[in-house]
């Protein structure tokens, strides 16, 4: 069997890689990056002509050879392309054997996996009026971010002690059973984000998410020594080097791997076993897409160390989009016993809603300098 044709698909912001064979069979990827899209869809263009021909099952093989095949690597853009590739060969794999691809991944380590969902809202009100209706539909863990307001004029300071008095709020509203994720977006400097560490620590959050911006590990470092908060940081991290002085250091509880901007499969798996050796978890990130999703359920399925993954239901032209069977029950996200990964790309539907320009917020701070989205 071999790789006859890669194609590539933009649909609005998200890029999805369909990697067909001699044989007929073919696998689904994603390699979306939410406003660099057309970025990731030129390196495509790249790494095509050099897996044209090759066996779709060596999958490690090919992963070493797109990573490793150009003097300058990494980086969000030539990662999420890896991982459209990759994702896709995994899909591909269980496709061609009949199996579900977290079979081939080592098989299921559980039955099911624990998804968080999260709750809009800027004021205590709107937050637990909103948490309120996701638990009564049965969701289990919840993420909440009040700093993080879309507008300009940001105030840390501020945006510290709002963020407190709605977690204090919503953990009075909503009991001490409920996980709760409080994200912060590296909205923080470190110094601010020990304030607010210790200003939640009474709370018993289940873990601040990107609490500082990731880039600088003798930050989480001080951050670590100076509050008992569980931390969960990585969406921005794409490969094992990035990660490594994170977790040795054990300067982290949780991994926020996304495995769309990460290499995929291959290289997600490769951060749960390194996680597992200090006892760290993986908590993933997704793009909002059905593929990702099940990407990572797959994944989620085959390791031993998954504390949760996020997830949010797809609907309208999305599911024209991309077939799937993705279940969820009483806050869990179901097995899925079908070949590969479960789903599928309707290219007529892909075609009909092409790629879209979006940008992230350029945000600032009162006195006009710049402030991480």
């Amino acid at each position: 069997m071999k790789i006859k044709e890669i194609k590539v698909f933009p649909v609005h912001q998200f890029i999805y890689v369909k990697i067909e064979t001699d044989k007929g069979i073919y696998g689904v990827g994603e390699a979306s990056l939410s406003g660099r899209s057309l970025a990731v869809v030129e390196a495509l263009g790249h790494i095509k002509p050099l897996l044209i021909g090759q066996d779709p099952t060596r999958i490690e093989h090919i992963w070493q050879d797109v990573f490793r095949g150009t003097f300058w690597r990494g980086g969000p853009v030539l990662q999420s392309a890896l991982a459209g590739i990759d994702i896709a060969l995994w899909d591909l794999a269980g496709k061609s054997l009949g199996v579900p691809t977290y079979r081939l991944l080592g098989g299921a380590t559980r039955q099911k996996v624990l998804v968080y969902r999260h709750v809009g809202g800027q004021t205590s009100a709107d937050l637990i009026e909103n948490a309120q209706k996701l638990l009564e539909d049965g969701w289990r863990v919840l993420r909440i971010s009040p700093i993080n307001t879309l507008t300009d004029g940001f105030n840390p300071k501020l945006a510290v002690l709002r963020g407190i008095e709605h977690f204090t709020a919503l953990r009075e509203a909503v009991g001490d059973e409920v996980e709760i994720i409080f994200e912060v977006h590296t909205r923080l400097t470190p110094i601010r984000a020990v304030e607010l560490c210790k200003g939640i620590e009474n709370l018993r959050p289940f873990f601040v998410e990107d609490p500082i911006r990731s880039e600088n590990p003798a930050s989480f470092a001080m951050l670590r020594a100076q509050t008992t908060v569980p931390i969960g940081t990585g969406e921005q991290l794409h490969h094992k080097w990035a990660y490594r002085e994170l977790i040795e250091q054990e300067l982290i509880d949780y991994l926020r791997v996304d495995i769309c901007h990460t290499g995929g499969i291959t290289e997600g798996k490769k951060l749960a076993v390194m996680a597992e050796v200090h006892y760290q978890e993986l908590a993933c990130h997704y793009t909002s897409s059905p593929v990702s999703t099940a990407a990572m359920l797959h994944l989620n399925m085959s390791i031993p160390n998954c504390a949760v993954q996020e997830y949010a239901p797809s609907s309208g032209w999305m599911n024209d989009v991309i077939q799937h069977n993705l279940q969820t029950e009483d806050g869990y996200l179901l097995s899925v016993d079908t070949p590969g990964l479960g789903i599928d790309l309707n290219e007529e539907a892909a075609l009909a809603h092409p790629h879209t320009p979006g940008e992230p917020p350029h945000l600032r701070r009162e006195d006009g300098s710049v402030q991480d989205w």
